[in-house]
């Protein structure tokens, strides 16, 4: 393992993180919010800390990165931008407490987007403009921009991709993989502009309208109102919020194929047609059970399921409804999304879609197998054979998210925690989406969560941004063996 390598990137990933705080500090001059001081104690604090990391450690001449130092430096540089990312909460008071600082943090690193916050709209902007930034730099990955802007990294750019983006298929749309990292972060930071735009365009502050963007792309939640999307109650700006969370759910490189002239790519893709087949079959349901029982006009009951629907399928995590007073059904319904996730590929949560097409389409194809015994069937996607690496690798996955999930629902519970709030708590935070159930419920927040709970949750947020297998390798004994 090239340690020397891996503790020069955190030194940069700490450095980077200290000169985006330059965003929040010019926000909170600009508003004389309060804030000011905290939030340029926290910047020198953490370009000075990135600085001596990175010129400490002398550079080794053999950067040729390791599938193992990949692993090492993406689980060590979320763990670690959770830790400056707690600077300006703690130095301005905003969150006094390590704990729920870390968690508030890790939560928008990770796009999760669940929170601690009471009074989000008593915090000073500087603060909410970081809260927010967060989430917008998790969103795509931090690692990933790492990949983009430093050609420190050479040619050992490709381990850090795999491991910061372990979906079942990685795609490269660039002979170089930092090419393809700036190509993704371009299409990102575009969707992101635009979005600003359309905000701007409906009415709403340019300050909330750029906090709100750096929140949907990423599939994160945070808002800077206490009420979420629902302050706003507003039909075109849950039309603008829809779209966007739809986008950021489907995989970036087909966005990217899209703006390139390939115009039917969407419909070609199989996992795409699916996704969006699903997102309004269950529009679709819940509208027709809300109706007539939570609001009495079908045009609301459309609205608020499209939006509920997509946010949390997408796991973003925004509001519009207290989906609680909704029917058991529909509840049910939205249960069942914060498992599926959007596209691999994108900046959403959950198992993703493409797992649980090829775990469907191995089951049927093992039916298939006991009714013709002697027939030879090859498992396909997009045409093309399903390595069985990949397909073995999608079992475990599958079986390491119930597991973790089941473990750390046991544990919630065993801290006090009911029944509904241990399970929902812990779907929606290793399905990186935010607000679940009970006393995680879309009104409330994890303030009252038990110190140790939050802890257990800050891993579920870990596990469920890296997927996993990234995390877990760290604790197996074979990992530290030459």
């Amino acid at each position: 393992m090239h340690t020397q390598v891996i503790v020069r990137f955190i030194g940069i990933l700490i450095l980077f993180l200290g000169l985006c705080m330059a965003g929040p500090l010019l926000a909170s001059f600009l508003f004389e919010d309060g804030s000011t001081r905290a939030i340029l104690f926290a910047m020198a604090i953490a370009c000075a800390s990135g600085l001596i990391l990175f010129m400490a450690v002398k550079q080794e001449d053999d950067r040729q990165l390791s599938h193992r130092d990949g692993v090492a430096i993406v689980t060590l540089g979320w763990v670690t931008a959770g830790l400056v990312g707690t600077l300006p909460y703690l130095l301005s008071g905003a969150i006094p407490d390590f704990t729920n600082a870390y968690f508030e943090s890790l939560s928008g690193f990770s796009t999760t987007g669940a929170s601690v916050l009471t009074d989000i709209e008593a915090l000073p902007q500087g603060i909410l403009l970081w809260r927010s930034l967060t989430q917008w730099l998790g969103g795509m990955g931090i690692i990933v921009l790492s990949i983009a802007i430093l050609p420190y990294l050479g040619i050992g750019g490709m381990q850090l991709y795999k491991a910061e983006v372990p979906s079942p298929v990685v795609d490269k749309l660039k002979p170089r993989i930092s090419e393809t990292a700036k190509t993704l972060w371009k299409v990102y930071l575009a969707f992101t502009l635009v979005e600003i735009i359309l905000l701007g365009l409906g009415g709403m502050p340019l300050f909330d309208a750029i906090c709100h963007a750096c929140c949907t792309l990423p599939t994160g939640g945070f808002s800077t109102k206490n009420a979420s999307i629902a302050h706003y109650d507003s039909v075109y700006f849950d039309c603008v919020f829809i779209v966007f969370m739809l986008l950021a759910g489907i995989n970036f490189s087909l966005h990217y194929r899209f703006i390139k002239g390939d115009l039917k790519i969407f419909g070609n893709d199989a996992e795409c047609r699916i996704f969006l087949i699903l997102v309004a079959l269950f529009i679709a349901l819940i509208t027709i059970d809300i109706y007539g029982s939570a609001y009495d006009s079908m045009a609301q009951s459309l609205r608020s399921a499209a939006f509920q629907v997509s946010s949390i399928v997408t796991t973003t995590g925004f509001v519009s409804a207290d989906y609680e007073k909704w029917p058991a059904f529909s509840q049910l319904l939205l249960l069942l999304c914060m498992f599926l996730g959007g596209m691999a590929g994108s900046t959403g949560g959950g198992m993703k879609i493409m797992r649980i097409m090829l775990l469907i389409r191995h089951g049927y194809q093992q039916i298939f197998q006991i009714i013709h015994p002697h027939a030879v069937t090859t498992l396909k996607l997009a045409g093309r054979p399903v390595p069985a690496d990949t397909l073995s690798s999608i079992w475990g996955f599958f079986i390491l998210y119930l597991s973790l999930f089941v473990t750390a629902s046991l544990v919630m519970a065993g801290l006090g925690m009911d029944f509904m709030s241990s399970f929902a708590s812990v779907a929606a935070t290793i399905g990186n989406i935010g607000p679940g159930f009970g006393m995680v419920g879309p009104i409330k927040n994890y303030l009252d969560v038990p110190l140790l709970g939050k802890w257990v949750l800050v891993l579920c947020m870990l596990l469920g941004r890296l997927e996993i297998y990234t995390v877990i390798v760290l604790f197996a004994p074979a990992y530290w063996k030459k």
